[in-house]
C-alpha cells in the first residue's frame, strides 16, 4: 500500500496542531510541572542558605539532594494523576520530554562534581551553570511549543546568570531563589491562569 505524501502546506499545518495539542496539554495540566520544580527548588535554595548562614557548616549542601528526589516524586504522582486523562502523545511532546531529561541529568552530574570539587581545590560556579542550563532548556520549550513567556523569561534568566561569578555565595543563593521564580513559577501561574480563562469561556 502506497503511503500518501503530504504536501508542504498539509506538513506545516501538522506541525501547528501537534504543537497546539502540546500547549493546550499543558494549559490543561495548569502548569503543574513547572510550579513543582520552581516551588521545590526555591524552597531547598532558601533552606540551605539559611542553614550555611547560621551553622557555616559544609555539609549543609548535601540537602541539595533533595531537590531531586522531591522534584521527581511530586512529579510522579502528578503524572499518575494526569494518566486518567491522557491523550496521544505527539513529536512534539517527546521533544519536550527529551529537553527536560537532557538538562536535568546534566543538571544532576554537574551538581554531584560541584559538592565533591572543594576537596581537590576546584571552585565549580555551579549556581552560575544551572541558571544556564535550566534558562537555555526553558527558552527552547517556549520556542517548541510557541509560548512567549517562557522564551522571555529563560532568556532574562541566562542573562541573570552572568552576575553570579561576581557575586558572594550569600547573595547568589537568594538571586538562585529569584531567578526560578521567574523561570518557572510566574510562568507556570501563567498556564494556570490560561487554563481556568479557557475552563470558564
Amino acid at each position: 500500500m502506497e503511503e500518501k505524501k503530504l504536501t508542504e502546506k498539509e506538513s506545516l499545518e501538522l506541525i501547528s496542531q501537534m504543537i497546539r495539542n502540546t500547549q493546550d496539554r499543558m494549559e490543561r495540566n495548569s502548569g503543574t510541572m513547572f510550579l513543582i520544580w520552581g516551588y521545590v527548588t526555591i524552597i531547598v535554595t532558601l533552606l540551605v542558605w539559611v542553614l550555611l548562614l547560621y551553622t557555616h557548616n559544609y555539609h549543609v549542601q548535601w540537602i541539595w539532594f533533595l531537590l531531586p528526589a522531591a522534584g521527581l516524586f511530586l512529579s510522579r504522582l502528578h503524572t499518575k494523576k494526569e494518566d486518567r486523562h491522557k491523550t496521544v502523545t505527539t513529536y512534539v511532546d517527546r521533544v519536550v520530554g527529551y529537553v527536560w531529561a537532557v538538562m536535568g541529568l546534566l543538571g544532576f552530574c554537574l551538581s554531584v562534581f560541584s559538592i565533591f570539587s572543594p576537596l581537590y581545590g576546584v571552585n565549580f560556579p555551579i549556581l552560575f551553570i544551572i541558571v544556564l542550563i535550566m534558562g537555555s532548556g526553558t527558552v527552547m520549550t517556549g520556542l517548541v511549543i510557541r509560548f512567549k513567556p517562557l522564551v522571555y523569561a529563560g532568556i532574562i534568566c541566562m542573562v541573570l546568570s552572568f552576575v553570579f561569578p561576581f557575586l558572594s555565595w550569600f547573595v547568589q543563593m537568594p538571586l538562585f531563589a529569584l531567578i526560578f521564580v521567574i523561570m518557572m513559577v510566574i510562568p507556570g501561574h501563567i498556564l494556570n491562569h490560561t487554563a481556568r480563562k479557557k475552563n470558564i469561556n
